[in-house]
C-alpha cells in the first residue's frame, strides 16, 4: 500500500548543509551519552532503567489516584490546580487571568506541552506578548521556526544563521562568536524578564505527594520565569505526575543523561506554591495547569499506554537512522522522531499522517536508548496496523486483496509453489526488471530486490544429496 510522505522529507535530504548539521549535532550528543552511562561511570544504569519504567507504570495505572493527591498538595501551599482538556481551555484560562491582572508581558521558559496547544499563537492573537527566554527557544521564536529536536529546538542553525536572525530582529551587528551571540541574547531577555507580568514554565516532573513542580535546565533562565514576575503558572502534561521526591533521585539520573550525557543539569528546581511569609523572592500567584489534550485516550489503551512513560530527553532521536536523514521539521506535529512517530498518530488520529508509523527501519535503536523502557518498535507495528486496516476501510483495493488471497492460496500447496518457483528460476535475470513495471513498482522504489537465484532451493539439494555433501 503506497504511503505519500511529505516532500519536505526530499527537501530536507537534498540539503548537504543541513544533513550535516543534523548529523554533527545528533552524533555529538550520542557520543557524550555514551560516555555518561558507560559501567565506570553509572554501573547501576540498567537497574535505573527498570525502576523507572516501574514507576511509570504504576504512576499511569493509577493516574486518577495520583491527580487528587496532587491537587490537595498544591492547594495546601497556597497555589491552585487547573484542570484543561485541551488547548483552547489553556488559552482561555491564560488570557482569563492576564485580563484579570491587566497583565501584557509574558515570559516563557522551554515547554513541549506550551508548543503542543500553540499557545504562544493564541496568546498573540489576542495582543499579549509572550516571550521565549531559553536561548535555543528564542532564536526560533524570533526566525519564526518550530523546535527542530526536543533538547535542542535549534539544532539546524548554525552561528551564521543565529548572527543574520540576531542582525535583523535585534538590531545589532552581525556577529558570528556563540559567546557573544548569547550575551546579545542575555540583555534583551534581561529586560523582559524585570518588566514581565506573568512566568510560565512547563515541568519536567510533578511530584504527587508534595505538589512540587520539578523543571530541569542549563541556563537558569526558567528559575528567573518562575520567580520574578508577580505570577508563575506551570503547564503540565497529566503523565508528568510520580509518586513522590524519593522516586525522582531516579529519573533526575536517567534524565540528563539521556538528554545531553550530563551527570546532572546545571539546574533543578523545585517550585512549590507562590512566595510564603519570610521569603524574599517568588511569586505571588502559582497555578498548575494540568492538561490532557488526548492523554485520557492514550490511557484507555492498555496496548500503547506506555506512550505516556515518555520523559522527553530526545534520545530516541538522536539515535534514531530516520530521524538524522530526514530532520525535525519533517515531522507532521511538535514531536518528532521515533517518540514522535507514537505519539502523534494517537494524538490526531492514524489517518491524519499514514506515512508517519512507517517512516522507521524499526532497527530497536530507540528502544534500546529509552530511559523508561518504552517498547516504540511494537507500539509503530500496532499503528502501521491500523492505518492499513483504516485505509482498507476507506478504500478497498480488491485487486491487493486477490494478490495475497493467491499468495496464501499457493503457499498452502507445494506443488504448486514448487512449480512457481521453477518458473521463476527459468526468468530469474528478467524478474526485477519484470516487477519494476509491475503492481509492485511503488514498493520496489523505496527497496532494492536481490537477484533470483538461477536454481530453486529444492534443486540446489537434490544436486547435493546426489553428491553425498552433509
Amino acid at each position: 500500500m503506497p504511503i505519500e510522505q511529505p516532500a519536505k522529507i526530499d527537501q530536507t535530504l537534498q540539503d548537504a548543509n543541513l544533513q550535516l548539521a543534523i548529523y554533527s549535532a545528533t552524533g555529538r550528543l550520542m557520543a557524550k551519552r555514551k560516555d555518561a552511562i558507560s559501567p565506570d561511570v553509572c554501573p547501576d544504569y540498567q537497574d535505573l532503567r527498570t525502576q523507572a519504567n516501574l514507576v511509570k507504570k504504576h504512576t499511569i495505572e493509577n493516574l486518577d489516584y495520583y491527580l487528587e493527591i496532587v491537587e490537595k498538595a498544591v492547594a495546601a501551599r497556597g497555589g491552585k490546580v487547573v484542570y484543561c482538556r485541551d488547548a483552547t481551555e489553556v488559552a482561555d484560562f491564560v488570557l482569563k487571568l492576564a485580563k484579570e491582572r491587566d497583565a501584557r508581558l509574558l515570559v516563557k521558559s522551554k515547554s513541549m506541552t506550551t508548543e503542543e496547544i500553540d499557545l504562544n499563537e493564541r496568546l498573540e492573537h489576542h495582543h499579549l506578548e509572550a516571550v521565549e527566554t531559553d536561548l535555543g527557544e528564542y532564536i526560533l521564536q524570533l526566525a519564526h521556526h518550530k523546535p527542530y529536536h526536543i533538547v535542542a529546538p535549534a539544532l539546524h542553525l548554525t552561528r551564521y544563521d543565529v548572527a543574520d536572525i540576531f542582525a535583523e530582529h535585534l538590531s545589532a551587528e552581525r556577529e558570528t562568536i556563540p559567546e557573544k551571540q548569547t550575551l546579545m541574547a542575555r540583555v534583551a531577555l534581561r529586560e523582559k524578564f524585570l518588566a514581565a507580568d506573568i512566568g510560565i514554565t512547563g515541568a519536567n516532573f510533578v511530584v504527587a505527594d508534595s505538589g512540587a513542580v520539578v523543571v530541569v535546565e542549563n541556563e537558569g533562565n526558567a528559575r528567573l520565569t518562575s520567580s520574578a514576575p508577580p505570577i508563575h503558572i506551570a503547564i503540565a502534561g497529566i503523565e508528568k505526575l510520580i509518586p513522590r521526591a524519593q522516586d525522582l533521585a531516579v529519573f533526575l539520573r536517567l534524565l540528563a543523561r539521556s538528554a545531553t550525557g550530563q551527570p546532572m543539569t546545571v539546574y533543578t528546581s523545585f517550585l512549590s506554591g507562590p512566595r510564603r511569609g519570610g521569603e524574599t523572592d517568588g511569586p505571588d500567584e502559582f497555578y498548575l495547569v494540568l492538561l490532557d489534550n488526548g492523554r485520557s485516550k492514550l490511557l484507555a489503551d492498555k496496548g500503547k499506554r506506555e506512550s505516556l512513560y515518555c520523559i522527553r530527553c530526545g534520545a530516541c532521536l538522536n539515535h534514531c537512522p530516520v530521524y538524522r536523514k530526514i530532520g525535525g521539521h519533517s515531522y507532521p506535529w511538535v514531536y518528532s522522531g521515533p517518540i514522535g512517530a507514537i505519539l502523534s498518530p494517537q494524538f490526531m488520529g492514524v489517518t491524519h499522517d499514514p506515512w508517519l508509523p512507517f517512516a522507521s527501519t524499526l532497527c530497536g535503536a530507540c528502544a534500546e536508548v529509552c530511559p523508561v523502557k518504552i517498547e516504540i518498535p511494537r507500539i509503530l507495528l500496532e499503528l502501521r496496523g491500523e492505518v492499513v486496516a483504516a485505509k482498507t476501510r476507506e478504500k478497498s483495493n480488491r485487486w491487493e486483496r486477490l494478490a495475497f488471497r493467491l499468495y496464501a492460496w499457493a503457499a498452502r500447496h507445494p506443488s504448486v509453489w514448487s512449480a512457481m518457483g521453477l518458473a521463476a528460476s527459468a526468468v530469474a535475470p528478467d524478474v526485477p526488471a519484470m516487477l519494476n513495471r509491475g503492481p509492485i513498482a511503488d514498493w520496489l522504489s523505496q527497496r532494492d530486490l536481490p537477484p533470483l537465484p538461477p536454481k530453486t532451493f529444492r534443486q540446489l539439494w537434490r544436486e547435493r544429496e546426489g553428491t553425498g555433501v552433509r
